[in-house]
């Protein structure tokens, strides 16, 4: 027996979802893969903190929430264990905008979490250095691991299927085991009826144990069958012996949309035949968690909007800033109209961008 969540929408969480931005009820998104409760600790030895913050993160639930700060409706579709957990997790991505409708809660498997160890910089021996994160993960049977490919055909699930324009997952789904393997070769092969599918790489080789053998088969296979495919140059070059932009747009010519993140200071987007290089934004960065999960969402959002590839980039440049300058997984984002006055820079004013700078000042002018 499973239990689904039935709260579509919004309730009134720590930050307003500004409806104006929304061009129509048609423009959803859904999301599919694990979320996880997080304990971030004190910073300094992990022993040494007897106080953790609780927060959420997981790839795709940060997808969907930056998802929604832009404007666009999204879903996620997920399991979760019949514990705090697991409610916590619901009740936070709803509080955000996010239809959790077809989120189902599992009986007899646990929530996942992990733990956020933050240096301090103290040169103790279990010290890390100051602002550099450690994450250690307790996911193994977890309820996300039990998704399968009966998960979509769940009347819930279907509905916000069939009702999106573009459904997003990650690498780290498809890891999580056989049978969530079994979810992403079947959403992959759906009939599409117009819905996009987009698909973000993030290979994380410990969750592969002991079928490390087929992951790069797989995730050739995910890239070549989505139509929207974000890639880091570093992990593609682990994954797929290649790492050079346009050597990976000729590995992979079948999606429509391609974006390489070749390290912190710029990405390679193509899309059909147009190639746009856009170099990122200055900025102080705090911690770099959650930063690909925001572009990939400020892109997507930008996408449906019906920006142009440039602003696209552009947008998840901003996206991915914030989560930079931020200190939890999910990016909390400046106001559309921001995001939007920063995205139409000339090419010279936009390269002369520092983020924070331009944040406030733009606020100051609005």
């Amino acid at each position: 027996m499973v239990i689904l969540h039935g709260m579509a929408g919004g309730r009134k969480g720590r930050k307003e979802i500004d409806v104006r931005w929304r061009t129509s009820t048609r423009s959803r998104a859904v999301t599919i893969g694990e979320g996880l409760a997080v304990l971030v600790a004190r910073p300094g030895p992990l022993e040494d903190s007897d106080i953790f913050e609780r927060t959420a993160g997981g790839a795709e639930s940060n997808v969907a929430t930056v998802l929604t700060q832009l404007g666009i409706d999204a879903a996620w579709i997920s399991r979760v264990g019949d514990d705090g957990f697991g409610r916590y997790l619901v009740g936070h991505l709803a509080d955000r905008g996010v239809d959790v409708s077809a989120v189902v809660t599992d009986p007899t498997r646990p929530t996942a979490v992990y733990i956020k160890e933050r240096g301090s910089g103290s040169g103790k021996a279990t010290d890390l250095a100051e602002r550099v994160s450690r994450m250690l993960y307790y996911r193994t049977g977890s309820a996300a691991s039990a998704l399968s490919a009966t998960d979509l055909a769940a009347t819930a699930a279907a509905r916000v299927l069939d009702s999106c324009e573009v459904v997003h997952f990650t690498g780290i789904t498809t890891a999580l085991s056989e049978s969530a393997t079994e979810l992403t070769e079947a959403l992959i092969t759906m009939p599409r009826h117009g819905r996009l599918v987009s698909f973000d790489l993030n290979f994380r080789p410990t969750l592969w144990a002991g079928r490390l053998e087929r992951a790069a088969d797989v995730l050739a296979g995910h890239v070549r069958d989505s139509d929207v495919v974000f890639l880091g140059a570093d992990e593609a070059g682990e994954v797929f012996d290649v790492d050079d932009p346009d050597r990976l747009r000729a590995l992979f010519p079948e999606p429509e949309h391609l974006v390489v993140k070749n390290n912190e200071h710029s990405v390679t987007g193509f899309s059909g035949h147009e190639r746009v290089e856009m170099p990122a934004l200055g900025l102080d960065i705090t911690e770099r968690i959650g930063a690909g999960d925001a572009f990939a969402g400020g892109y997507l959002a930008a996408l449906l909007h019906g920006r142009p590839l440039a602003q696209r980039l552009r947008f998840g440049h901003l996206c991915a800033a914030a989560a930079l300058t931020g200190t939890g997984d999910i990016a909390e984002l400046p106001s559309p109209e921001v995001l939007h006055s920063l995205a139409i820079l000339d090419e010279t004013a936009w390269a002369g961008v520092h983020y924070a700078e331009a944040v406030v000042a733009h606020n100051v002018a609005l």
